[in-house]
């Protein structure tokens, strides 16, 4: 019987093995800028504090069980009948709620916090990256510099970075976890967060929220560059990527996967996400796409003015 329970454990043991030999370390336990190591170690507390709980509640079950187990000493043993603790009472209530406040202290306090520029680089410029979510890619514009990019964006290391965020239709949810936590993407309105890497460095985002059969493939790439790299990937970019016009950008919105794309200028310029007609352009044709694009260009123009003045993007 021995060696059958020694053959079983060692089994149980390499499967175990087996399967952790494979597991990379979670990367949101590898925070690559403040915002995700102040996540981190939220998460971090709160599995130790809920440890700690379930070590002293099952140390307590096993003294239970051995203290009141049958022997032959006390086996017609009947225990009084309890009609009622006012002690008792308090404690599996109180301990409930001491143990809920503690929780939520200081996640509402790190909640709030992440909601501004992260702790010490209040003085540092941000820049803004304008997200939006499409069926089944991601369009990043930047209105500052004027370029728009698809499915990748770069930033600088070391700057905080404004993203405000909605989506061409169904509610998505824009995740790099390396750099922070997960925000929902919604049409007709528009979320914002902070994010910041530390150090220059490749990272891979993702949707979290389930749209379709595409989801699976939803992912973009983030490149953190020194300030320098970045001043240069712009003008290259300014150099070198096509102009993005209306049709073309009603094509990328489309269902479908697309790859990496860079183009001059953003969509920003004649688009209005607050619009319904936008986000519930379905399957409309280029066609009737452009019919509304030139009526509201005609508008923009108007309420707008000079499309080079970027802080009329800020309307996002």
């Amino acid at each position: 019987m021995k060696s059958f329970r020694y053959i079983m454990f060692s089994i149980l043991l390499v499967a175990v093995s087996s399967v952790l030999s494979g597991c990379e370390k979670l990367l949101i336990f590898d925070p690559q800028g403040p915002v995700a190591k102040s996540q981190a170690d939220l998460i971090i507390f709160s599995i130790i504090f809920m440890l700690v709980i379930v070590v002293v509640v099952f140390v307590l079950f096993g003294y239970i069980i051995w203290k009141y187990r049958e022997t032959n000493r006390n086996k017609d043993y009947e225990p009084p009948h309890e009609h009622g603790s006012k002690l008792l009472e308090a404690l599996w209530i109180g301990i409930p709620i001491v143990i809920v406040i503690a929780l939520t202290i200081p996640t509402v306090i790190t909640t709030y916090e992440l909601e501004e520029i992260p702790e010490g680089y209040e003085n540092v410029e941000p820049i803004t990256i304008h997200v939006t979510s499409a069926d089944w890619k991601w369009i990043f514009s930047y209105p500052e510099q004027d370029i728009e990019t698809v499915n990748y964006f770069n930033i600088p290391a070391g700057v905080p970075v404004q993203f405000k965020m909605t989506s061409t239709g169904t509610m998505q949810s824009f995740w790099v976890p390396a750099l922070g936590g997960q925000k929902y993407t919604m049409a007709n309105m528009q979320t914002e967060l902070y994010l910041l890497a530390d150090r220059p460095g490749s990272y891979i985002g993702r949707n979290t929220s389930f749209n379709g059969e595409g989801y699976a493939h939803m992912e973009f790439e983030v490149e953190a560059q020194t300030q320098e790299d970045f001043d240069k990937w712009v003008s290259e970019v300014k150099a070198t990527a096509s102009d993005l016009t209306e049709e073309k950008h009603y094509e990328i919105i489309e269902p479908g996967l697309v790859g990496r794309m860079t183009f001059n200028g953003t969509h920003l310029e004649w688009i209005d996400h607050s619009e319904s007609e936008y986000h519930n352009h379905g399957g409309e044709s280029h066609d009737e796409h452009g019919s509304h694009s030139e009526e509201d260009t005609h508008e923009n123009h108007e309420d707008h003015g000079d499309h080079g003045d970027h802080d009329n993007h800020d309307s996002h």
